[in-house]
């Protein structure tokens, strides 16, 4: 009996997909194939209620986490361990798969900007800084697939003000992210993770 239990651990751990069972209780969160997982570095986390980290992970339909996800929760807690206690950090959070990934024709999708982050704060989980964009909830449309969720934290160059242009705040998407970046000397992200999730009701 404890090996036929086994077997079935090991077999829903294999199984493709991130899925669950409300009349069983059991919840998976699968993690990301190795294309997907790439974007990952640096240890960012990003913390939702009831599921935690969801950094580098599917966001499964069991106990209605992608409905939570798309209607309940607010904005994560997004933590970095490795801050700079008093340096200053830009926070950015994008659907590049707008309105699918096959064709993401507004490409970059912003969900969520935020600058002036203190190292000091970033390191516990508080996003407290100037907001650009308030956050908006994932909210893929339906039958459009996976879509993934990207988060990328920036040093925030020293005396550099942050701002978005007219044009920019009029619309949140096929924002052009790469321009931006350049516009205001931010390089390379310092980390950057995903969660990947799909509709709700499909």
């Amino acid at each position: 009996m404890k090996l036929l239990g086994a077997v079935l651990v090991t077999l829903t751990l294999l199984l493709p997909g991130a899925w669950g069972s409300e009349e069983t209780r059991t919840c998976i969160f699968q993690t990301l194939g190795e294309t997907d997982r790439e974007f990952c570095r640096g240890g960012l986390e990003v913390i939702y209620p009831e599921v935690g980290d969801v950094s580098c992970s599917y966001i499964p339909k069991c106990h209605g986490y992608r409905q939570r996800l798309s209607r309940a929760w607010g904005e994560p807690r997004v933590r970095f361990p490795w801050a700079r206690k008093n340096e200053k950090y830009v926070l950015v959070m994008v659907d590049p798969d707008s309105p699918n990934r096959a064709n993401p024709k507004y490409q970059f999708w912003r969900h969520w900007m935020v600058t002036d982050i203190l190292g000091s704060d970033l390191r516990v989980g508080k996003i407290k800084g100037k907001v650009l964009t308030s956050y908006s909830r994932p909210k893929p449309p339906r039958y459009s697939g996976y879509h993934r969720y990207q988060f990328r934290l920036y040093l925030q160059p020293e005396h550099e003000t942050i701002a978005l242009s007219d044009e920019e705040k009029d619309s949140l998407g096929t924002w052009d992210l790469k321009e931006f970046v350049e516009d205001f000397n931010l390089g390379h992200p310092v980390a950057s993770t995903q969660f990947l999730t799909k509709n709700y009701k499909d």
